[in-house]
C-alpha cells in the first residue's frame, strides 16, 4: 500500500514538472546576432561636391586630401544612431581600396566600422561559392542583413541572389532617414521570423520534456 502511494506521488510530481516545463518553453529567449549593415563608398559615403555637402572636420583640409575623401554629410549622425540601435556597421566596396585605408579614412571622422569587404575579399567569396554569374556585391556571403548603395543594378542583383539593398541617390538630402526606415523594416521582418521560429521550436522542446 505504501509503495502505491509513493508511486502515485512520484507520478504526480513528474507530471507537474513536465507541465511547468512546457509552460516555460514559449518564454525561453530567442537570440540572434546584431543587425549587420554595410555601406558602399563611391557616391554613397564618399560624396562629390556637386551632389552633396561634406561632413565638417576639425582637421586641416590638406590632411583629408592626403589621407581620405570627402565624407557625405549626415554620415556621422547616421552611424551614431545605428550604433545606438546596436547595429553592426560594415563597408562593402567593389573598389580596390584597402581595409586599412578605409578604416583610417573613417577614423578621421570619428567613425569605427566592424568589417570591410573590398574587391579582393569579394572575389574570394565568389570563388568559394563557385558562382559563374558573379554579382558585383554579395552581402549575404558575409551575413550582412542590409546593404546601402547608390546603384539600382546592385538592388537588382539583390533580388536575384537574395540579399536586401536600399538605394540612396547621391543628391538625396534625406538619405540618412531613408536608411533608418529600411533598417526598421528589416528589424520588423527579422522579428516576424523569430516569432515563427519560436512557434516552430516550442512544440519540439515540449516533446523533449514530456518524454
Amino acid at each position: 500500500m505504501g509503495k502505491r502511494m509513493l508511486l502515485r506521488s512520484c507520478h504526480a510530481t513528474g507530471l507537474q514538472i513536465r507541465r511547468a516545463a512546457k509552460s516555460l518553453v514559449p518564454l525561453l529567449p530567442f537570440r540572434r546576432q546584431r543587425l549587420r549593415i554595410s555601406f558602399d563608398i563611391d557616391d554613397t559615403l564618399a560624396c562629390q561636391a556637386l551632389h552633396s555637402d561634406a561632413e565638417p572636420s576639425r582637421l586641416p583640409a590638406f590632411i583629408h586630401r592626403w589621407l581620405g575623401e570627402p565624407l557625405r554629410i549626415g554620415t556621422r549622425s547616421l552611424i551614431r544612431e545605428l550604433r545606438r540601435q546596436d547595429c553592426s556597421v560594415w563597408v562593402y566596396t567593389s573598389s580596390g581600396r584597402t581595409p586599412a585605408y578605409i578604416r583610417r579614412w573613417l577614423m578621421l571622422h570619428g567613425i569605427h566600422v566592424d568589417g570591410v569587404v573590398n574587391s579582393v575579399r569579394h572575389r574570394h567569396a565568389l570563388t568559394a561559392r563557385g558562382l559563374s554569374n558573379a554579382p558585383s556585391k554579395l552581402p549575404c556571403a558575409f551575413d550582412i542583413d542590409l546593404h546601402v548603395d547608390d546603384s539600382e543594378g546592385v538592388q537588382m542583383e539583390g533580388q536575384h541572389h537574395g540579399f536586401r539593398v536600399v538605394v540612396v541617390r547621391p543628391d538625396d538630402q534625406q538619405w540618412a532617414q531613408q536608411v533608418l526606415d529600411a533598417v526598421a523594416q528589416v528589424q520588423r521582418q527579422l522579428a516576424r521570423q523569430q516569432l515563427v521560429g519560436r512557434q516552430v521550436t516550442a512544440p519540439q522542446r515540449a516533446e523533449v520534456f514530456s518524454s
